[in-house]
């Protein structure tokens, strides 16, 4: 059975290709409609530390430039549950766009994974987002018409990953998060925690190293909350790096750290009395 190990790091080359050392066939960028060889291979060792450093991120207003994020830097370490807090507008979305590579820094660097993501062009990140992320948003945004097990299983079949896997893997994943009996189940046909679920089973679908989730609990009852958050906490203490942005405190209690967002700045980076368990 084929495995991919979690814990191992993408490295750039000195060519600025990308490398992944993980006993698959190599993927040429001319396969997803670019110029030249673009290899991923996996480093040797545990993942390092994820760093967002000096980033600035400036949008268009009307006739104003507006500055979501100013001179930001993060350091998350490997398998680190981190909660990213703050009122409206203060930058924290803009600052998970831009560490899953949705959106690019003005200025700054940002190193994801072992790869520094905003050097790359769109088709590289597109490949690398596929194998060393999972995304879960605020909407779910699951396919209406998919059944709860196509919806984890599409990631791979978009990717071409784990083939003859995809099945038993989605079967696992969605167990995983409470599901087992609900996967021939239509988004429509699930509560709104349940669908929250199924969105995380498919983050996890490629088996990514790093967990991006903005706002998942915006859209849910404060007891259902707490339980999506319980499952990125259970995520982290198995090894994921967890980041979860929300303008709620009050579910920071499970995290390893907190960091405040204020005017696109980080303001203050605390440690919760509780803690992962």
């Amino acid at each position: 059975m084929r495995k991919y190990r979690m814990t191992c790091p993408y490295r750039q080359t000195t060519e600025g290709s990308l490398e992944k050392n993980d006993g698959r066939r190599q993927l040429q960028r001319s396969q997803l409609g670019g110029r030249g060889g673009f290899v991923l291979q996996c480093a040797h060792g545990k993942r390092g530390t994820d760093r967002v450093e000096h980033v600035n991120r400036m949008y268009r207003a009307g006739e104003r430039m507006v500055k979501a994020l100013d001179d930001v830097s993060l350091s998350i370490a490997a398998g680190e549950f981190v909660v990213v807090v703050g009122p409206s507008g203060s930058g924290k979305t803009t600052l998970l766009n831009v560490m899953a590579g949705i959106d690019r820094p003005n200025a700054g660097q940002v190193r994801m994974d072992g790869v520094v993501i905003n050097a790359l062009d769109e088709n590289q990140l597109a490949l690398w987002r596929g194998a060393a992320v999972g995304i879960v948003f605020q909407f779910f945004q699951l396919l209406p018409t998919l059944t709860a097990l196509e919806n984890v299983m599409l990631p791979m079949e978009l990717r071409g990953s784990y083939r003859g896997e995809r099945r038993e893997r989605t079967l696992a994943n969605l167990t995983q998060v409470g599901l087992a009996e609900r996967v021939d189940q239509l988004p429509s046909e699930l509560s709104g925690g349940e669908q929250q679920r199924v969105a995380i089973a498919r983050a996890l679908a490629n088996d990514p190293a790093i967990v991006l989730a903005d706002e998942p609990t915006g859209n849910l009852d404060t007891i259902t909350g707490l339980q999506i958050v319980d499952l990125l906490a259970r995520l982290s203490a198995r090894g994921k790096t967890v980041v979860l942005v929300t303008h709620d405190e009050t579910l920071a209690t499970r995290a390893t750290r907190r960091v405040h967002m204020r005017d696109g700045r980080s303001v203050a980076q605390t440690s919760p009395q509780t803690c992962l368990v």
